[in-house]
C-alpha cells in the first residue's frame, strides 16, 4: 500500500491530517478539493450539493493523479470525501491497493467546524448533505476509522502506524 486516502465529511480534518501525515511519511499530498471543476465549485458554494454524476469525473481524475506519482515511485496521500462506497470503488479501480483513513465525527462536529472555517467554498449549509450521502467504510479493506476530534499528532501517528503495518 503506497497511497492513502484521507477521507470523510467536510470539516472532520482531511487537509489538516493529510499535511500532518506527508510531513512524517515524505509522501506527494495530492488535495482532492483542488481538481473539482469549476462547475462543481459553483454548485457547491451555492449550498448545492453535488450528485454522483458531478463527482464521477472528478473521482477519476483523482484516480488518475495518484497513478501518475506512484508512477514516479512516490507515496501518496490524497484528501477526498470519497463518501459513498462507489466513489471508493472508483479510486480503488485506479489504484487496487489503496488504503482509506476514515477521520469519523458527528454532524454537530462537522456543523461547528465549518462554521469557523474561512475561505472554503463548502458552506455549513452542507453538511447535513455530506452525511445523508456518507457510506461509511466500516468493513471494506485496508481501512482505518478514527475519531477525527483526537489530538492532530495522535491520528497522525495512528495512521502512520497502520501504514506501515501494511507496507
Amino acid at each position: 500500500m503506497r497511497a492513502v486516502v484521507i477521507m470523510g465529511v467536510t470539516g472532520c480534518g482531511k487537509s489538516t491530517i493529510a499535511a500532518a501525515l506527508c510531513q512524517r511519511t515524505d509522501a506527494y499530498l495530492i488535495e482532492g478539493d483542488a481538481f473539482h471543476p469549476p462547475a462543481n465549485v459553483r454548485k457547491m458554494s451555492a449550498g448545492t450539493p453535488l450528485t454522483d454524476e458531478d463527482r464521477q469525473g472528478w473521482l477519476e481524475r483523482l484516480g488518475q493523479e495518484v497513478i501518475d506519482r506512484l508512477a514516479r515511485s512516490e507515496s501518496v496521500v490524497l484528501t477526498c470525501s470519497a463518501l459513498k462506497r462507489r466513489y471508493r470503488e472508483t479510486l480503488r479501480q485506479a489504484v487496487p491497493d489503496l488504503g482509506f483513513a476514515f477521520l469519523a465525527l458527528t454532524p454537530e462536529q462537522a456543523r461547528e467546524r465549518v462554521s469557523h472555517r474561512a475561505g472554503h467554498f463548502m458552506p455549513a449549509t452542507l453538511v447535513d448533505s455530506q452525511f445523508r450521502d456518507l457510506e461509511p467504510p466500516y468493513g471494506e479493506p485496508l481501512v482505518l476509522a478514527v475519531a477525527s476530534t483526537a489530538p492532530v499528532d495522535a491520528i497522525a501517528e495512528e495512521i502512520v502506524a497502520w501504514w506501515r503495518e501494511l507496507e
